[in-house]
């Protein structure tokens, strides 16, 4: 006789939803998602092929009381600039226009006993440190005591260093402890398909000609200088030149330099035995010695998606989507670890 599915003993929310990595966290510890919302209307054809749900569109027009009851919100948040204006110093002083004012105002409405945020490392020194202030402040106004950390994917199994500030809240000041570092040195090859030899991934000719540049002329001098001819003297590139090194790690970086030193990266190649640098919307990662970008294949694997993790959109949109996405094993073991502090304090 086949085991039955336990039955979901939480009830979630996910805000700002992308293409579901809080999702599949949810999955992964058996809370069942009664609600999702993102405004990007690729981002929700992505999420409808996985989840077969549609989210529901912009998060501000809806009202907190149409939100059907939960015990978990999670929100990957759009980092906005916050003010200080107002008497009141409450969070609609402080937060309205911005996007953290919605999930405060149903938190106000619904009080769930969990919250669970992710943001940028910058937001911790945005604006030296006001905004990190202004959140934490208003999670407890609203009765919540909030614990944070940055964390890396590096350290949970991914070969891509993404630092990442997340944040776990619950209604009671219970301890909490995040996820120690997985030990380890993941890399590149072991998500790469060495096989995959597709023209639309290839590095273009300017980019491994400088490459080859490099390799050429790096055993004259550490530090490579390249022609700065084409740039246009008034440029930062033009004035101070670019430059190549590798790291002892095997990347190899481009950089912008000056008399003073200060170095502009303008570059960064990963090769099959380092990590990748953070996959972002606008930038996929690219290896100089198999001479081409990660595929969309691979950069879900980055991600710590499934590879049968279906992606619908054009490839320009999957690797946006997942440059914006959470990194999800990293994202699984905090959500089990709130969980768990929470029903083991409750229990006392």
């Amino acid at each position: 006789m086949a085991n039955k599915k336990k039955a979901p003993q939480y009830r979630g929310i996910d805000l700002f939803c992308g293409i579901g990595g809080f999702r599949l966290a949810m999955e992964n510890s058996n809370v069942d998602c009664v609600f999702s919302s993102d405004i990007d209307k690729f981002a929700q054809e992505t999420y409808n092929a996985n989840f077969h749900e549609i989210p529901v569109g912009d998060i501000t027009k809806v009202e907190a009381k149409d939100i059907p009851a939960f015990d978990i919100l999670t929100a990957g948040f759009p980092c906005q600039p916050f003010s200080y204006a107002g008497e009141k110093k409450g969070f609609e002083d402080t937060t309205r226009g911005t996007l953290f004012f919605d999930i405060c105002r149903i938190l106000e409405y619904h009080k769930p006993p969990m919250v669970f945020l992710e943001n940028v490392k910058g937001l911790v020194s945005h604006k030296e440190g006001e905004t990190l202030k202004i959140i934490l402040d208003n999670l407890r106004k609203l009765g919540y005591y909030p614990h944070w950390a940055i964390l890396s994917s590096l350290d949970f199994g991914l070969p891509q260093k993404r630092e990442r500030w997340y944040c776990v809240a619950f209604r009671e000041n219970f301890p909490f402890e995040f996820p120690k570092p997985l030990g380890g040195h993941p890399t590149l090859r072991d998500i790469v398909d060495l096989d995959d030899h597709s023209p639309q991934l290839a590095i273009p000719k300017f980019e491994l000609d400088r490459i080859d540049y490099h390799f050429a002329h790096c055993h004259e001098t550490e530090r490579v200088q390249h022609s700065n001819a084409k740039y246009a003297p008034n440029t930062k590139k033009g004035k101070y030149g670019v430059y190549s090194f590798q790291k002892p790690d095997g990347s190899l970086r481009f950089h912008v330099g000056d008399p003073a030193k200060t170095q502009i990266q303008e570059a960064f190649y990963s090769c099959l035995d380092t990590y990748a640098s953070t996959i972002i919307a606008n930038r996929t990662p690219k290896l100089w010695d198999i001479r081409r970008k990660l595929s969309v294949l691979e950069s879900k694997r980055l991600q710590g998606f499934p590879d049968d993790f279906v992606m619908p959109v054009s490839d320009a949109q999957a690797y946006k989507q997942l440059g914006n996405s959470v990194s999800v094993p990293i994202i699984k073991l905090i959500m089990q670890d709130m969980i768990d502090t929470y029903e083991e304090n409750i229990k006392k």
